[in-house]
């Protein structure tokens, strides 16, 4: 896994399927923020939709999974990243048990 993909060589960058797994996963965690502001705009106050917890909690782990098993092997990333991943659990834990589990609109 921590072999350059060789038919990514194009991009100049070198690429790891461990990165490509790290790269997605600070992708999700970034763009749980749009889909928290969509669903806000469209409910016109701020909610925080259920599918922010699940992006949260992939995001989370695969850059987790990044740091803790590829080359890379970062304290600091592992830290920077399991201590989101519990708290979006937690939340994730609170919101289906106060809207219950197929409750998935965040306004109701």
């Amino acid at each position: 896994m921590n072999q350059e993909i060789l038919w990514l060589g194009w991009t100049g960058l070198h690429m790891t399927p461990w990165k490509v797994i790290g790269m997605i996963g600070a992708l999700m965690f970034g763009a749980r923020w749009l889909v928290q502001f969509v669903a806000s705009r469209r409910a016109r106050k701020p909610v925080i939709p259920r599918l922010f917890w699940y992006m949260s909690i992939v995001g989370s782990l695969m850059t987790l999974s990044y740091f803790l098993f590829s080359a890379k092997q970062d304290a600091v990333g592992v830290i920077q990243n399991l201590f989101p991943a519990f708290t979006a659990l937690y939340s994730l834990r609170l919101d289906i048990r106060h809207r219950g589990w197929k409750r998935d609109r965040a306004g109701h």
